[in-house]
């Protein structure tokens, strides 16, 4: 009998391969054993999955620590876990499409001024569509920041911090997506949400960090106020650069819908403030 994932000849007795590790499957498919592999693979401690949620959380310098050294069969590694989090977003953003459509614009209109919700609507419609995509852009982006934050202390270099923030970043996805599904579900208004997954996200890397540098609760504020001043630099260039492109290509159609977007909102404000007087 040879094993069925790397063909390594077996003795008859063998429950696991010498080879690779893997069980040794003797038994036909059933649903009863297939429920018990999804148990065990899902709800089980002691499995890679579970361990790994658990200890992103009481210990997540074990968790980044431990891959970075070397420790890579404890815990499920960043890249598995951060392609995890994109298939779970992306079923919690075909759920909030399907069953709370107006969810993803309320989130993103926390703290907007009157007049502008068509663009905020077409905002979180662009989230929607490309949630992947912009999550993936953050983790490099994040991982600059933070390298320039801790660009005094040698402890890790760029790459190991891109090991940091793609289980933080895959960390509070899987979380978040669960719970904003259950507390919608309870009919929480979704800006509460916004705003507190906002603070929450903030809270999070901040204890990750502080857990991975050993830093006091007075180090890691000033550190993460030099990582949103970094942050807001970034933005304000980003921001820049978005001008620059309307200007080039300011006759074009796109760029045309949302000069009307725009000249709308600020009629709605003015329209507003006239009632109001």
């Amino acid at each position: 009998m040879n094993c069925k994932n790397c063909h390594t000849e077996l003795q008859e007795h063998d429950d696991y391969c010498r080879n690779c590790g893997g069980k040794i499957i003797r038994n036909r498919l059933t649903f009863k054993n297939l429920f018990e592999h999804i148990s065990e693979t899902f709800f089980n401690y002691d499995n890679k999955l579970l361990r790994t949620v658990i200890d992103l959380f009481r210990k997540p310098e074990v968790v980044m620590g431990g891959y970075i050294d070397g420790m890579r069969k404890r815990y499920v590694n960043p890249i598995s876990y951060i392609a995890l989090s994109l298939t779970v977003g992306g079923v919690y953003m075909l759920i909030l499409s399907k069953y709370f459509p107006d969810a993803m614009t309320e989130m993103s209109s926390v703290g907007v001024a009157e007049g502008q919700e068509e663009i905020m609507a077409r905002y979180g419609s662009f989230i929607q569509k490309y949630y992947s995509f912009m999550m993936i852009s953050f983790i490099p982006l994040y991982a600059l920041i933070s390298r320039l934050v801790f660009i005094n202390r040698k402890e890790y270099n760029f790459t190991e911090h891109l090991v940091m923030s793609m289980y933080i970043m895959a960390q509070f996805s899987l979380v978040s997506s669960f719970l904003n599904i259950i507390l919608l579900v309870f009919q929480l208004p979704a800006g509460i949400l916004g705003s507190a997954s906002i603070f929450l996200q903030i809270a999070y890397f901040a204890y990750c960090y502080k857990r991975m540098y050993k830093l006091s609760f007075s180090g890691i504020i000033l550190r993460s106020l030099f990582f949103f001043g970094i942050l807001i630099v970034i933005m304000i260039g980003i921001g820049i650069l978005g001008v620059i492109i309307g200007i080039i290509y300011k006759d074009s159609e796109v760029m045309q819908s949302l000069i009307e977007s725009q000249k709308a909102a600020i009629e709605a404000q003015k329209a507003l403030k006239d009632s109001i007087n």
